[in-house]
């Protein structure tokens, strides 16, 4: 039987009048890769936020592993790596002097980070331009080196901001190689993106968020299955079918 790591229960977020999170509550399981979609504007980026420990809740409580993130945030922040939509590293230093320093950061010293760096930027293609200037590198290296960053300290749950955003095919293949090894490893992964076949092709379930709210919830071939035929319906009709077809700038 499956094991949640990552529990929420009725998540509540404003700011004034604006209702960003209202009433969220899923979990997610042990070595899960699981997808949170929405339009812009659905509420996605502050329920992450909020997992990360970055904001807090006006209601509602959520658990990593068996730590309360209201009460306990510091031991939820031990289990977690962040790799955010918009780039978290040093363009003036290499990847192996990014990685060992955001390594220290997260409490390891300097053997063990340096040790870590060059297992991780091994992993994400990247050992043999661990000390090139970042400056120079493409979009998709710079991709690589944000989520080689965010696995330094070895956490448990992962969260992914869009990571294969504006990259080139090998890249975004990298990084889904690279996700897959992680969840053989145990690593349960939440994972938002705008590319419906990506989520498709990659997560175990997902949950599609408008509004504040989970609409719908469920493994991508289920959540096909409930429009049409799964042979031709795509999670793309499913996600349009269930947010509406307005713009949302």
């Amino acid at each position: 039987m499956a094991e949640a790591f990552l529990t929420i229960t009725d998540l509540h977020k404003s700011f004034n009048s604006y209702k960003a999170v209202n009433g969220v509550s899923f979990s997610i399981d042990k070595g899960e890769i699981f997808g949170l979609l929405g339009p812009n504007g659905a509420g996605k980026t502050t329920t992450i936020r909020i997992l990360s420990t970055i904001l807090p809740p006006d209601r509602g409580d959520f658990t990593i592993g068996s730590y309360s993130g209201r009460s306990n945030p510091g031991a939820v922040r031990r289990l977690i790596g962040i790799c955010p939509q918009e780039l978290a590293l040093y363009e003036d230093l290499s990847p192996i002097d990014n990685l060992v320093f955001f390594g220290r950061m997260v409490g390891l010293n300097g053997k063990e980070a340096r040790s870590q760096a060059i297992t991780n930027l091994e992993l994400m293609g990247l050992a043999d331009r661990a000390k090139g200037r970042v400056e120079k590198f493409s979009g998709g290296m710079k991709r690589r080196v944000n989520l080689a960053i965010a696995l330094m300290g070895h956490p448990q749950l992962i969260f992914l901001d869009e990571p294969t955003v504006g990259i080139d095919p090998q890249s975004r293949n990298n990084i889904h190689e690279t996700i897959r090894e992680l969840r053989k490893k145990g690593m349960t992964v939440l994972y938002t993106t705008h590319y419906m076949e990506e989520a498709n092709q990659l997560c175990d379930r997902v949950a599609i968020m408008d509004g504040g709210q989970i609409i719908a919830m469920d493994t991508p071939l289920n959540l096909r299955k409930q429009v049409g035929s799964p042979d031709t319906v795509t999670l793309e009709d499913v996600f349009l079918k269930m947010t509406g077809r307005s713009l949302r700038d």
